[in-house]
This record gives structure tokens, sequence and C-alpha cells, in this order.
């Protein structure tokens, strides 16, 4: 089954380079990313875990947790760790999933559901398991997309989707295209002028009845 917008992120539980989690559990009351990789040692998806790491005191100040994932054993994560760390200067400070039997990526709807576990499999097996999930602290998945492995994916641009997420979760805003903290922000349709009025007293922007902006809430 697909997994949707609005849908309750699946629950699992699973072994990772820091023991055994149970997602739900793990993700306690923060925001979490997952994000997967079809398989350790690939070029592209080096690049990015070194990235990610770097980027987590990002992601630590915005109250989110960050676990990866990767069709490949436990055990081979460490060595892939070292290669992270000496090619992209940074060493992996968050989780990563093991696995080689297919579980969670089942679970998430990454592969096809008969595929089977175990070896031997190619990262070109695994093609599609290149997705991201934001998750809030509600479980709930709020975000979601999936790269070639051909692309490496834009981890400033996750940062920029959760702040935006967070910002429209605590004041009930909607941000317009290219938008970046501190920007303007759009005042959603389902919010009537009047209680615009009484929500924004230094008043906002009508562009057009449906498209009004007002400054970004503090």
């Amino acid at each position: 089954m697909a997994i949707r917008i609005g849908d309750e992120a699946p629950d699992f539980t699973a072994e990772t380079t820091e023991g055994t989690i149970r997602f739900h559990e793990w993700i306690g009351d923060q925001w979490a990313i997952l994000f997967s990789h079809p398989k350790d040692f690939t070029p592209v998806c080096t690049t990015e875990l070194g990235y990610m790491a770097r980027l987590k005191p990002e992601f630590d100040k915005r109250n989110t947790k960050v676990i990866g994932l990767s069709i490949d054993p436990v055990t081979n994560h460490a060595q892939w760790a070292k290669d992270i760390e000496e090619t992209q200067g940074t060493a992996v400070n968050y989780p990563m999933i093991g696995d080689a039997d297919l579980n969670v990526a089942k679970l998430y709807d990454m592969i096809h559901p008969n595929a089977s576990g175990g070896s031997p499999r190619t990262a070109n097996d695994n093609a599609t398991i290149r997705a991201v999930f934001i998750v809030g602290p509600d479980k709930k998945v709020k975000a979601t997309f999936t790269y070639p492995m051909s692309a490496g994916r834009n981890f400033d641009e996750v940062l920029r989707l959760l702040d935006a997420l967070q910002l429209n979760a605590k004041h009930t805003v909607a941000t317009p295209v290219n938008w970046r903290p501190g920007d303007d922000v759009i005042i959603p349709t389902s919010v009537s002028d009047e209680d615009a009025k009484k929500k924004y007293p230094d008043g906002f922007k009508t562009l057009k009845p449906y498209l009004r902006t007002v400054a970004q809430p503090k």
C-alpha cells in the first residue's frame, strides 16, 4: 500500500548502528527524517550521508531526529561509515538501519512487495529505495519524495521543507514558491478576512481574495 501524506508512518522494529529501535518509540515527541539507500558503498549515497551528518546540528535545532536506511546488514554499515568520514570529512552521527531482508523497504512501499531480500542484490535491484520521509511528532507522514540513483538529493531543500512544515504546524500558514525562513507567508483560504484581521492586527496584503500574504509569524 502506498504511503501518502497524512498517513500514519508504519511502525517497525529494526537493527541499527546504534542498537535495536522501535521506530515510533525512537521518534518520541520529536520530528523525524527517514532517508533510504539502495546499497552500501554506492558513490552518490556516500556523498549524501556525509552531507546529512554535517547538517545534523541544524536538524537538532529543529527538534528533529535523522535516521538512514540501507539494504545491507548493519555489520556492513560500520565499514561504509569509515569511507564516508574519510571522503566527506564528517563522521556519520545518526543511526543507520540495516534492511537486508527488505522489511522496511516493503513496509514503506519503496520496492515491489514480491522482491526477495538477501544476497546477491545490486544497487540496481534496489533502485527505488531512494526515498525521504518527513514524519511529525504525531507519527503522521508530512512529506515524502524519491530520487533516482544518478541524482544526489538536495538536503538543504529537506531542511527548508522542514522549516515550512513546522511553521505551518505552529501558526497555520502556508509558504509561497521558493520561500525561505523570514520571507512573507500565505494566509490559508480557510481563514476568513475577519479572523485574519484579529490574528494579524498589523495588517496583511490582499493580492486576490484567495491570495493574502503576511509577515512570517515569530
